[in-house]
């Protein structure tokens, strides 16, 4: 078993790869939608997901794995192909989002736990039976004022290690993705309390890992990067943002790990590119580092679909541009010249 989740794992960090985060649940997905002025309806989240998936440059050279909804991973596209067909021909791994969404804790700190344990064992089974490699679960940790509280990384913490450990004994690789939020409220945290807490949510969420029992080879980690908040008038360098985030995790995260693939947070397309470019820059990390974006890969695609089948080749082209964006990222290799250039 350890073996078997370990290849996935070192398969989804292929060089030069790196993960599509197609996980919106049907409300957020609504939210993006409303943006375009389109309704959410099950056709045309079917038919959004069919526009990225079909895209079969960036699925076969830019992207090891798809995080998918429940709705997705059983969905069909128009012709009746299934999905998990498509992803299987460009030979990228099923993944599925497990959580059931952050839902406030008891307290005056605006804080979050996630819920979705119950039942998660069988769910996972189902899942494995699909074909699902891999899953993922969101902890959502606030800062502002008073939070976060001790209680609350500690929950969370131990969450992610109970999720995890039932991932594993599924066969399934657990994604552990402990996000400290920028752009909560107030949002305008420094980036040094940022890394004040990533570091210390790191710290209690690997004792709880081990505690559990998981094994740290069968894997992934998928943090916040170390900026500040979205309201701090704080402006760090590339650079600054890449140093002080290998800083932290080298700190906190063992080697152990097979791999780190960030979420974007909230971050343009380009800024979350740089930035992990300039990490892939940084030698003497113990662990490859890569993408697991969503919106800032599908951000200019979704524009360009705008819920129409003929834009299909234009959204597939600027989502692929974006795919290779943040492949050459993931080997440290991106520029803006290059980006502009493409």
């Amino acid at each position: 078993m350890t073996k078997s989740l370990n290849a996935i794992a070192q398969k989804l960090m292929t060089p030069g790869m790196g993960i599509l985060a197609a996980d919106e649940s049907e409300g957020t997905i609504g939210k993006r939608f409303d943006k375009i002025n389109l309704p959410n309806t099950l056709e045309l989240r079917r038919d959004y997901r069919e526009m990225l998936f079909g895209a079969s440059e960036a699925m076969k050279s830019y992207i090891s794995g798809v995080i998918l909804t429940e709705e997705t991973l059983k969905q069909e596209a128009a012709d009746g192909t299934p999905f998990r067909a498509i992803l299987a021909d460009a030979d990228c791994i099923p993944g599925i989002k497990v959580d059931r969404g952050a839902f406030p804790m008891p307290g005056e700190g605006g804080e979050k736990i996630t819920e979705g344990l119950d039942g998660l064992r069988q769910r996972l089974a189902h899942y494995a039976e699909l074909g699902a490699g891999f899953a993922k679960w969101r902890a959502v940790i606030t800062i502002n004022d008073i939070a976060p509280t001790r209680n609350n990384i500690r929950a969370n913490a131990h969450v992610l290690a109970r999720y995890a450990m039932l991932c594993q004994e599924a066969g399934i690789v657990p994604i552990v993705e402990p996000e400290v939020v920028g752009d909560g409220e107030p949002g305008n945290h420094s980036i040094e309390r940022c890394a004040t807490v990533t570091g210390d949510v790191l710290e209690n969420v690997f004792k709880e890992l081990r505690l559990a029992g998981v094994d740290l080879a069968g894997m992934l980690l998928k943090p916040n990067m170390i900026l500040p908040g979205i309201n701090s008038r704080e402006r760090p360098s590339v650079e600054e943002v890449a140093r002080r985030t290998v800083e932290v995790l080298k700190e906190h995260v063992p080697a152990a790990v097979p791999g780190i693939a960030f979420l974007s947070g909230g971050q343009t397309d380009e800024e979350a590119t740089a930035h992990l470019s300039a990490m892939n820059r940084i030698a003497g990390k113990p662990w490859p580092m890569t993408f697991s974006y969503g919106r800032a890969l599908q951000n200019v695609a979704l524009r360009t679909w705008a819920g129409r089948r003929e834009n299909f080749q234009a959204a597939r082209q600027a989502f692929t541009h974006r795919a290779h964006m943040n492949s050459l990222a993931a080997t440290g290799e991106w520029t803006n010249d290059v980006d502009r250039a493409a």
